[in-house]
C-alpha cells in the first residue's frame, strides 16, 4: 500500500479505474501488486468520515460519496476494520454480510491477469486463508465468507473450492460472463469441475456485476448514469446463457446468485426464455438440451441480489418469493445504510411476515445454507 497524491479518475468498464498522480491532487491510499497499481481508495466506494458529521448516523450526508481519493483516515473503520463493521451491521439491523473482494476484483481477475501463476495461485489461497480465518471467523457469523478461485486452472479451481467447502465455506465468486475474460464458456464443458464440486458441496456461484470486466453499453459517449442504468444487462445475459445451457439438469443441485443486479427484469426474461424455447423450437432445437421450460430450472435455484427495485417486488409472484434477497451495499453509493431497518419496512409494506423473513433473511440462509450442521 503506497500514500499519494491522485487527480480525477475515470470510471471504466468492470469496475476498473484510470487512475494517474498528480502533484497537488488529493491524498489517496493505493494498493499495488507487485509494482502494478491496482486500485485507489475512493469515497464513493467507501463511506468517507464526513459523510456523518460528528459521528452522528443520522446526518449521513450522500453527497460526500463522490469519485475522489481518500486515505484509510478519511474512511469510515467499518470498511476495513472487522470489528468496527459489526458495529456499524448493528446500528443497521443487519445481522450478516456476504463480501465481495476490492483489491481482487469481483471474481479475482487481479490475480488471474497476472502472469506469474505460482504467485496468483499463492494470493489466492491466502486471500481466502484470511477471508475464512481473520474476517470471518472472529465475527461471530456477521461475515460470511466469499471466496475466489484460481480462474486459469480449473483443476485447481475445483480443489480450491473442496479444500474451503470442507471448512464451511458455502459461496464463491464467479464471473458473469467469463468469455469476456478471455476463458472458456459454460457451454464448452471446460468448468464442469468446478460445478460439479459446487453442486456435491452446496457452493453458490455468486456473479456480481462487472464480474466479467466489462459493463453494457449504448453510446460510446455517453453521460455516466447510462451505465449505471444498464448494469443488470450482463446479469440478463448471464441468465440466459446459464438457462440454455443444459447445466441445471447436469448438475441438479448446483446454486446460482446475482449480486447487485436487481430484479426487475427477471419476470421478462424468464418469459422471453420460455417463448423463445416453444416457438423457434423448430430451427433452434432448444429442447434437444433442455427438455422443459427454461424458466422451470430458474425456481430455487438462481437468486437474484437486489438493493432497491420495486418493479421487482411488485412481480415477485413471477420472480419468485424463493429467488430473492435483499442487499445493504455496504459502504457502496446505492447502500440504505444506516438506515436498512426503516428502509426495508417501507419496502415491505403490505407484504406477509412470512414473504418479509424470506426476502430479507430466509432466503438467504438457504442460499448460503447457513443452518448446515
Amino acid at each position: 500500500m503506497e500514500r499519494k497524491r491522485w487527480g480525477p479518475f475515470r470510471h471504466l468498464p468492470g469496475a476498473r479505474y484510470e487512475m494517474s498522480e498528480e502533484p497537488d491532487g488529493l491524498w489517496g491510499d493505493a494498493w499495488y501488486f507487485d509494482d502494478k497499481l491496482i486500485y485507489v481508495h475512493k469515497r464513493f466506494v467507501a463511506i468517507p468520515l464526513d459523510a456523518t458529521p460528528d459521528g452522528d448516523l443520522s446526518k449521513f450526508d450522500r453527497t460526500k460519496m463522490v469519485m475522489e481519493a481518500l486515505t484509510y483516515e478519511e474512511m469510515r473503520p467499518g470498511c476495513y476494520d472487522r470489528d468496527a463493521r459489526i458495529v456499524d451491521f448493528a446500528n443497521n439491523w443487519v445481522d450478516g454480510s456476504l463480501p465481495f473482494p476490492t483489491f481482487p476484483r469481483f471474481c479475482g481477475q487481479t490475480f488471474y491477469e497476472h502472469e506469474d501463476r505460482e504467485l496468483g495461485l499463492a494470493c489466492v489461497r491466502a486471500y481466502n486463508d484470511w477471508m475464512v480465518e481473520e474476517w470471518c471467523a472472529p465475527s461471530q457469523g456477521v461475515n460470511i465468507p466469499l471466496c475466489i478461485m484460481p480462474l486459469w486452472d480449473v483443476e485447481l479451481a475445483a480443489a480450491e473450492i473442496q479444500r474451503n467447502a470442507d471448512r464451511g465455506v458455502r459461496a464463491f465468486c464467479f464471473s458473469e460472463l467469463p468469455t469476456h475474460l478471455g476463458l472458456p464458456s459454460i457451454h464448452t464443458g471446460a468448468w464442469d469441475p468446478v460445478l460439479d464440486v459446487c453442486n456435491d458441496t452446496g457452493v453458490t456461484l455468486c456473479m456480481h456485476i462487472g464480474s466479467s470486466s466489462t459493463n453494457p453499453a449504448a453510446s460510446p459517449d455517453a453521460p455516466k448514469g447510462v451505465g449505471g442504468t444498464l448494469a443488470f444487462n450482463n446479469s440478463m445475459a448471464s441468465l440466459a446463457d446459464w438457462l440454455f445451457s443444459g447445466k441445471l439438469i447436469q448438475f441438479p443441485k448446483l446454486k446460482l446468485a446475482y449480486s447487485e443486479g436487481q430484479i426487475g427484469w427477471i419476470p421478462y426474461a424468464l418469459e422471453r426464455a420460455d417463448t423463445v424455447w416453444d416457438q423457434h423450437d423448430s430451427w433452434q432445437h432448444s429442447k434437444e438440451l433442455i427438455p422443459n421450460p427454461p424458466s422451470s430450472y430458474y425456481y430455487g435455484r438462481i437468486f437474484g441480489c437486489f438493493t432497491a427495485d420495486r418493479h421487482g417486488l411488485a412481480s415477485l409472484d413471477e420472480v419468485g418469493v424463493d429467488n430473492i434477497c435483499f442487499e445493504t451495499d455496504y459502504p457502496h453509493t446505492d447502500t440504505t445504510w444506516p438506515d436498512s431497518h426503516a428502509y426495508v419496512q417501507k419496502m415491505l409494506e403490505g407484504f406477509d411476515d412470512d414473504v418479509a423473513y424470506k426476502v430479507l433473511r430466509g432466503n438467504a440462509i438457504r442460499m448460503l445454507e447457513l443452518d448446515r450442521v
